[in-house]
């Protein structure tokens, strides 16, 4: 499941440096996550960075991008390929 960035974000910026990915930016209010490059950081650390750095908890599971373990791992090995 990709990750989703709430209204509640205060635009902190101290996400955005931490996704192995890239998949977080600036929107137009509020930083965004973008689901075809959020692995919830699986393949890369053992929990999502963003979440453990997010002072407000405004980063929750999208329920819009439901994916298991083994597709998110997929998804990195895609992102990914070496």
């Amino acid at each position: 499941m990709s990750l989703m960035i709430t209204d509640e974000c205060i635009n902190c910026d101290v996400c955005e440096p931490e996704c192995p990915n890239g998949a977080i930016s600036q929107g137009d209010e509020v930083y965004v996550i973008d689901p075809a490059k959020c692995t919830e950081c699986v393949g890369h650390f053992d929990e999502p960075q963003c979440i453990a750095v997010c002072p407000v908890d405004c980063i929750l599971k999208d329920p819009d991008y439901e994916e298991s373990q083994d597709e998110l791992l997929a998804k990195f090995h895609k992102i990914n390929p070496s």
